[in-house]
């Protein structure tokens, strides 16, 4: 009964939430913003698959899931289907599920750990203007996956307090921690470390009939998506997966994962730290914390490129935002009541601002999710490949090819069939160590571009330990392949001559002199990193 009469304050606290929410982002949010460049690789298959041409790179080659978030892709090509752009598509997701995400923390909080109203409200807002809705305005699906993974979480919650769990819980249970996995593969780990608190909590034995229903869900359901993806795209594990995690551990990723965890999280960690001042609550802090040190431990698998903004790790902190409550319950706070009226009006107020500081704390984290971002509310400046890519667009059907480091604007934008040359969006160079010679030749790439740190006026020192370095060794073998093959270097764009974008074309076919003129003229590229407006470095000489 008192449950009831709590309702309507906390539907009206939950409202509060979401008006902070659309404010913070009316506000505080670049939604104008192109797509960051990783996340327009998505945007392509989601396209693809829309259109009908199943789930490829290029329409009408074999299946490649380079689009590690697989049911956040196919839900966006739902929506496509039902007439929304892609752009539309993408970030209504995203924000729907970061709004969906916000009350599940106030009610978790509310409901399942009986917190009060002001710790709830403090948690909700801390992910409300936190990071989330940056990924959102970059086109990231992140919030997509942080959704599952925050319900996953809440239904382990239930089940370590419930003596007597139902069978619907644990089958809930079960199923949010498959579509966890069917979002991105790592949500198999992540909700196998939030089986393993469960477990730690309640004990082995009254944790038998969880495990069983996991694992019968997992080993049927997942296993019949799992079967039949590795049918369809004749390998078991997503395309990067094998680019990423092809040198052994990665201690870098590592540690790189346990600072973006350690940083989104910082102040709910050290609140946490209270959980280990009673044996009663020890056993419950190392229980809570598995999923998170455990996740962020993951992640020595693989390669740490493409972590946007600490993307990766994102998921981690609205668990940990439902986690914190439970361990700072019962500390005693009664010698407030031996102070004065002006004692308590000062720690009052001293409480606000610290509130106000956790909050303040999680809303900086905006200002570093690029290692270039000049501007909290703009992660990343105008981008050149965006304009390059809308430039070729004109040229689109007229079965043109790209090879390109930068498989992402440009090949979204411009619609042309694109060979990713470093593998992540294609099988034979993710699985064969790097692109040949010979694989160049099987297209005869019309537009060959890429990324590196040198230029006419900065040579590239073709020393055996920098070509040993697979990025630099690729683009030198690009470079040597379109010169030996009478390519014209139409641009080298670059704020600097240390950090530059080639652009090879093909001579002799129909509109080469036309794209030649179009990409050397153009006056409008400004350099991702820096926003500036780049020099033209394919006329200097060398030195």
């Amino acid at each position: 009964m008192t449950s009831l009469k709590k309702l309507p304050l906390d539907l009206l606290i939950s409202l509060l939430l979401l008006a902070s929410t659309f404010y913070y982002a009316s506000r505080h949010v670049d939604f104008s913003i192109p797509p960051f460049e990783d996340a327009a690789m998505l945007m392509r298959y989601a396209q693809n698959l829309a259109g009908g041409h199943g789930i490829v790179w290029n329409i009408g080659e074999h299946p490649v899931d380079g689009a590690t978030d697989f049911l956040f892709m196919a839900a966006s090509a739902a929506l496509i289907k039902l007439g929304l752009t892609v752009g539309q598509s993408v970030r209504g997701i995203g924000f729907a599920s970061h709004l969906l995400t916000v009350l599940i923390v106030y009610w978790t909080n509310r409901r399942i750990n009986n917190s009060n109203i002001p710790f709830s409200f403090l948690s909700g807002l801390y992910l409300a203007v936190g990071t989330g809705l940056s990924y959102v305005s970059a086109y990231f699906g992140t919030p997509f996956f942080a959704l599952a993974a925050a319900s996953t979480w809440t239904l382990g919650l239930l089940l370590i307090q419930k003596e007597d769990q139902p069978f619907w819980l644990s089958l809930a249970f079960a199923l949010s921690g498959l579509v966890t996995g069917l979002i991105r593969p790592e949500g198999v780990i992540l909700a196998s470390l939030m089986l393993l608190s469960v477990i730690v909590m309640r004990g082995l034995k009254n944790s038998i009939s969880i495990i069983t229903i996991f694992g019968v869900v997992f080993l049927l359901l997942g296993g019949a998506y799992f079967l039949w993806r590795w049918d369809y795209f004749g390998y078991p594990l997503p395309n990067p997966f094998y680019k990423k995690g092809d040198s052994g551990l990665h201690w870098d990723s590592f540690e790189n994962s346990l600072l973006n965890t350690l940083r989104l999280c910082l102040p709910f960690a050290i609140i946490a730290l209270l959980g280990f001042r009673l044996r009663e609550t020890t056993r419950q802090t190392l229980a809570y914390l598995i999923p998170i040190f455990g996740f962020a431990s993951a992640f020595i698998l693989i390669s740490d490129e493409m972590n946007y903004g600490a993307r990766f790790q994102y998921a981690l902190v609205p668990i940990a935002l439902m986690s914190w409550t439970p361990l700072v319950r019962g500390l005693n706070f009664s010698w407030l009541n031996q102070l004065s009226v002006r004692e308590r009006s000062v720690y009052f107020i001293a409480l606000i601002g610290l509130c106000g500081s956790l909050v303040y704390y999680s809303w900086a984290q905006n200002c570093s999710l690029t290692s270039y971002q000049r501007s909290c509310d703009r992660p990343y400046e105008d981008d050149g490949r965006y304009d390059m890519g809308k430039l070729l667009a004109e040229y689109r059907g007229k079965g043109y090819v790209i090879a390109t480091t930068e498989a992402g604007l440009l090949p979204y934008y411009s619609g042309w069939t694109a060979i990713d040359t470093w593998g992540l969006n294609d099988q034979f160079i993710a699985h064969n160590g790097g692109i040949t010679v010979d694989y160049l030749d099987k297209y005869k790439p019309h537009i060959i571009m890429f990324h590196d740190y040198y230029s006419p006026l900065v040579p590239p020192k073709l020393t055996e330990a920098n070509l040993a370095q697979r990025w630099f060794g690729m683009t030198i073998l690009l470079k040597d392949y379109a010169e030996a093959n009478g390519y014209v270097l139409a641009a080298i764009f670059g704020d600097s001559p240390y950090d530059t974008h080639y652009y090879y074309v093909r001579a002799g076919f129909e509109d080469s002199e036309r794209l030649i003129e179009q990409i050397s003229s153009m006056k409008r590229y400004f350099y991702p990193t820096t926003g500036k407006k780049s020099i033209n470095y394919a006329g200097f000489p060398e030195p």
